[in-house]
């Protein structure tokens, strides 16, 4: 009993595991301004520089356009000492269609925060007493082609100083990965079809 408790949970996981490692894409983006308060975080002037895996095209680099964002008020903490961040605003991956991307939006979204999959802001005090920060999220919408997806944000800063952050600081670089968000649906015919399986299986092992 114990053994065929282990293999359904195994079917039910195997679906969300697929869908996790598949199809996803990875953007690159470097440089701009991060500017703001209590109130949210806006980056603008930051360059897309790589992509990988869309539509299978695998590693691209160059200047292939811009990383834009502004994200929800801050919940918790600050703007200067870290905190957690309200969902809403804006995320947009935008292309020049530059080496073979496609031109416009690659990807138009929002900030997705929550107590499980929390949108933090964290500054870290090195020995030397400057200060890091790092916005680390949770983010979703859809692909240029309208196919709904979602995924992490983390966007480094350059090094403030012994100063907090003041409104104002330099990206020093970013990584956004993204993959496609199944539909309960099709989740739900996988793991049926996995357990109808394991039924044969154990059927076949039976006899």
């Amino acid at each position: 009993m114990k053994r065929m408790l282990f293999l359904a949970l195994l079917a039910l996981a195997l679906p969300m595991s697929l869908f996790a490692s598949s199809n996803s894409v990875d953007f690159t983006n470097s440089g701009g301004t991060l500017t703001g308060g209590n109130s949210g975080l806006t980056l603008s002037g930051s360059t897309l520089i790589a992509v990988n895996g869309l539509n299978g095209m695998g590693l691209i680099t160059g200047n292939l356009g811009t990383v834009s964002f502004s994200t929800g008020s801050f919940a918790t903490g600050n703007a200067q000492n870290g905190g957690t961040l309200n969902s809403g605003g804006s995320f947009v991956i935008w292309s020049s269609g530059a080496n073979g991307l496609p031109t416009g939006n690659l990807f138009n979204g929002s900030f997705t925060c929550s107590v499980s999959s929390p949108c933090t802001w964290t500054m870290t005090t090195l020995a030397n007493k400057t200060h890091n920060y790092t916005l680390t999220a949770t983010i979703s919408g859809s692909y240029y082609n309208g196919t709904t997806v979602g995924g992490t944000t983390v966007q480094l800063t350059v090094n403030t100083g012994k100063k907090l952050f003041n409104g104002k600081v330099n990206i020093s670089s970013g990584d956004t990965n993204i993959a496609p968000v199944p539909e309960p649906g099709t989740l739900g015919l996988l793991g049926t079809g996995l357990l109808g399986l394991v039924g044969l299986l154990r059927h076949k092992f039976k006899s």
